[in-house]
C-alpha cells in the first residue's frame, strides 16, 4: 500500500498526521512506499460528490474537518468543476471521480491538467474510467479505448502518478496498475479492496468510494439505499459482474438487491458503525475510501460527525 492507514483514538488520520508519518521513517511501518516529493497528501479518507452539487464553501468546510480530498463525480466535461473548488480552498486535494473518456478529449484533458497543476501544484488527481455501455451511445472496446485516451495522456504530459483509474475487474486493474498511480472504484463493498489490492500489488494507489447513511434507522437506511442503489447500478453489467466476482448472486442482485448486499454498499448504523465498515476498506488493503453522504442532508454535518 502506499501508505500505513489507521483510525487515531476516535477520528480518522488527518492529513497533518499523514504528513508526518511520511515525513519521519520513525513513524511509518509499512514498505517501500516510492514516494515524490511533490506526493500529494490525500489524507486516509476524502469525500465524494457530484460536481454539481458541492459549492465553494461547502468545499472550504470540509477542508478546515480535516478530510484529505474532495472527489468530483458526475463526469464533468471539463476540469473546470476543479479549478472552482481549488480557488476556494488552501491545501485540500481535488480529484474527479471520474473524467469519462467518452466526452473529453485527452489532449484538452491534458492541457487542464497542466494548467492546474501550475496554479495549484501537487492537489489535483486526475481521475479517469469507461462508463457504462448502457448510459454511452459511443460506447465501444472501453479497454482499447481506454488505452489510447492514455495514450493521449501521456503525450499531453499527464504523468502517470498523477492520474488514476476507475477500475473493478481484473484487465482495467491490472491497467490501473501498470499506467496509472492506481484505482478509484465506486460503489464497491470492502471486499472489494481485498480483491483490488492483490492486483494492484504493493506500492498502487487504492481509493474506493463508499456510500454512507448516519442513522440507526436500518429500515430507514434500506428503504433511501435501496432506490439509489437498484436503479442505475444493479442494472448496469459493469457493476453487476463486479458483484458476482465478489461473490454475489443473481438473486442476490434482483428485485433491488437483499438485505445484505444494500447494508454492504451503503454503510448506515451509529457513528461508530460507520466509522467501522469505512475501516473495513481499510483493513482489506485500502489506501484512502471517498466518502459519499446519501440522503436529504446537509453532508458537512454528517461528515463532521465521521471524522
Amino acid at each position: 500500500m502506499v501508505a500505513t492507514l489507521r483510525a487515531v483514538g476516535h477520528a480518522f488520520e488527518t492529513p497533518a498526521r499523514r504528513l508526518k508519518q511520511l515525513n519521519d521513517p520513525n513513524e511509518y511501518s509499512g514498505g517501500d512506499v516510492g514516494l515524490h516529493e511533490w506526493m500529494i497528501d490525500f489524507g486516509t479518507h476524502g469525500v465524494w460528490a457530484r460536481a454539481s452539487m458541492i459549492s465553494p464553501e461547502q468545499a472550504q468546510q470540509i477542508e478546515k474537518l480535516g478530510y484529505g480530498t474532495i472527489w468530483l463525480g458526475g463526469s464533468p466535461p471539463s476540469l473546470s468543476p476543479a479549478r472552482e473548488l481549488l480557488e476556494a480552498t488552501d491545501s485540500i486535494c481535488l480529484a474527479t471521480g471520474i473524467t469519462s473518456i467518452w466526452n473529453t478529449d485527452p489532449a484538452e484533458i491534458a492541457e487542464e491538467f497542466r494548467a492546474l497543476e501550475d496554479d495549484f501544484p501537487g492537489r489535483f488527481l486526475l481521475g479517469i474510467g469507461v462508463s457504462h455501455p448502457e448510459a454511452i451511445d459511443e460506447y465501444q472496446s472501453p479497454y482499447d479505448s481506454l488505452v489510447t485516451y492514455l495514450d493521449g495522456l501521456d503525450a499531453g504530459g499527464v504523468p502517470v502518478d498523477r492520474r488514476v483509474i476507475a477500475a473493478l475487474g481484473p484487465r482495467m486493474l491490472r491497467l490501473a496498475r501498470d499506467r496509472s498511480f492506481g484505482s478509484h472504484p465506486y460503489l464497491v463493498p470492502a471486499a472489494h479492496s481485498a480483491y483490488a489490492r492483490k492486483i494492484l500489488g504493493p506500492g498502487k494507489f487504492l481509493a474506493p468510494e463508499h456510500t454512507v447513511m448516519l442513522t440507526e434507522d436500518v429500515e430507514l437506511a434500506r428503504s433511501v439505499g435501496r432506490p439509489f442503489v437498484d436503479q442505475p447500478y444493479l442494472h448496469l453489467q459493469n457493476y453487476s459482474n463486479n458483484l458476482k466476482r465478489l461473490g454475489y448472486t443473481d438473486a442476490d442482485i434482483a428485485d433491488g438487491g437483499t438485505d445484505e448486499l444494500i447494508d454492504a454498499l451503503v454503510a448506515h448504523g451509529s457513528v461508530a458503525a460507520v466509522r467501522e465498515q469505512l475501516a473495513a476498506h481499510v483493513g482489506q488493503g485500502a489506501d484512502h475510501v471517498a466518502i459519499r453522504v446519501l440522503g436529504d442532508v446537509d453532508i458537512v454535518e454528517v461528515l463532521s460527525q465521521l471524522i
